[in-house]
């Protein structure tokens, strides 16, 4: 078999194959194997007309569409690996002629991976940001642990104010009219949480227990449900109950209370540690998003719109699979959100185009610095997930193999250790403030 590969625009070109006649012929013979399982003729039972006879009555041209079928996918296939191209999208074949006992000459027009041209990827300037803990930090903490675990009180008299879970029953109407969602019974609201639309919750601060009163608000402009954005809604507000927070006082019984240590000042030196190492983490990982960022920005690439469409469309599965661990999926999702498909996949697409672009460009990194995976690497790596998944790293190995996942854990771990290269060729700057 023969390939040839001429590029005749940015990212398309044309690769010709010419398939040899053996090879038909062979393609051709499983042809007659397969579509004289379904043959009748009179005199033979199915599945044993002789070679000779089904042609005779049906042609050999009969045999053509399927040969061709036969053919094509490994064909192509072996050409794309004869010439090293990389295609993003299924490739538009034409051909002219297919006959037994001749060559058979195929074009497959293709879209391949974009060449990029990088810019400079070493000495990137990054914020160094600090991981030291404040004690303000360690406070707000304490204070989000007493929140936590504060005992409840229903008060029998008295107003509501900020902090309070106010027990509320409503309905809403926007000229008149109600709407989708717009009431609820005994609802538990926390006063200043934030959690309605902004002007709610003010409205319920002051109110008495078994008042009932018009609480009247007007939806933001981008609010998520477009038919309700920037309308004005009137609410039939009753506050049934105020339950308020009764706080535990911060000494060591609380420390013990709520946590494993004996003294609050044990607490607090873990609540230090704890909060260093987070922003240790977030630090790194900003770090790693900020030079891959530079990169690429840097660079120059020209993205076929098939591989941010590819992505968009992986972006999509991923919201609705994460949607579904929530007990929704994207019917309700549109039908809550006042959105559609249309309009989620325009979101979508502007990280999508970013994915993309930092992808090729870590792609071409590591191939500028020729960064490889060993297979030490593949096994250190299969020891770390057989503690997550608590599988033995040979057994995930052979499942990996199955399906076509180690191709994809190598793939993952070229990509990271070149953004390890990034970091550690990074110039760490003070943090402006």
């Amino acid at each position: 078999m023969k390939a040839t590969w001429e590029k005749i625009e940015k990212n398309v070109g044309v690769l010709e194959v010419e398939v040899d006649a053996e090879q038909v012929n062979s393609a051709l013979d499983k042809a007659f194997k397969k579509v004289v399982k379904e043959v009748n003729v009179p005199g033979f039972r199915k599945g044993k007309v002789p070679r000779f006879i089904f042609e005779a009555r049906f042609g050999v041209e009969s045999l053509y569409r399927d040969a061709i079928n036969i053919i094509l996918p490994d064909a192509y296939m072996e050409a794309v690996k004869q010439t090293g191209i990389e295609p993003v999208d299924r490739p538009d074949i034409d051909f002219d002629e297919f006959a037994k006992d001749k060559p058979f000459v195929f074009k497959a027009k293709v879209t391949v991976k974009p060449e990029v041209t990088l810019g400079e990827y070493k000495g990137i300037e990054i914020p160094e940001k600090s991981s030291e803990v404040t004690e303000e930090e360690i406070a707000q903490e304490l204070e989000r642990m007493r929140n936590l675990h504060a005992e409840l009180i229903v008060l029998e008299e008295g107003t509501a104010e900020k902090g309070d879970i106010a027990v509320i029953s409503y309905e809403g109407f926007v000229d008149g009219q109600p709407f989708e969602g717009n009431k609820a019974e005994r609802h538990s609201l926390e006063l200043g949480s934030g959690t309605f639309v902004p002007g709610f919750e003010d409205q319920v601060i002051g109110m008495a227990k078994g008042e009932q009163k018009d609480v009247t608000i007007t939806f933001p402009e981008n609010y998520h449900a477009e038919h309700l954005a920037g309308k004005e809604a009137v609410f039939k507000v009753q506050l049934l109950d105020i339950k308020r927070k009764k706080l535990p006082d911060l000494d060591d019984e609380f420390a013990k209370d709520v946590s494993e240590f004996e003294t609050l000042e044990e607490y607090k030196q873990d609540i230090e540690k704890t909060i260093r190492e987070r922003k240790i983490k977030e630090n790194e990982r900003a770090v790693e998003s900020a030079v891959i960022e530079k990169a690429a920005a840097a660079s120059e690439v020209d993205i076929p719109p098939v591989m941010i469409e590819t992505e968009t469309e992986r972006m999509l599965q991923e919201f609705e699979n994460r949607l579904r661990l929530q007990g929704m999926n994207l019917e309700l999702y549109y039908r809550y959100s006042g959105q559609d498909e249309e309009k989620l996949r325009e979101q979508l697409k502007a990280d999508a185009e970013k994915r993309v672009r930092n992808r090729l460009v870590l792609e071409a990194i590591a191939d500028a610095e020729n960064v490889t995976v060993s297979e030490e690497d593949v096994e250190e790596e299969l020891k770390s997930l057989s503690d997550i998944y608590k599988q033995p790293p040979e057994e995930l190995r052979k499942l990996m193999e199955k399906n076509g996942g180690l191709e994809d854990l190598k793939y993952d771990l070229r990509i990271r250790k070149t953004v390890k290269l990034l970091v550690e060729n990074s110039k760490p700057v003070p943090e402006v403030a």
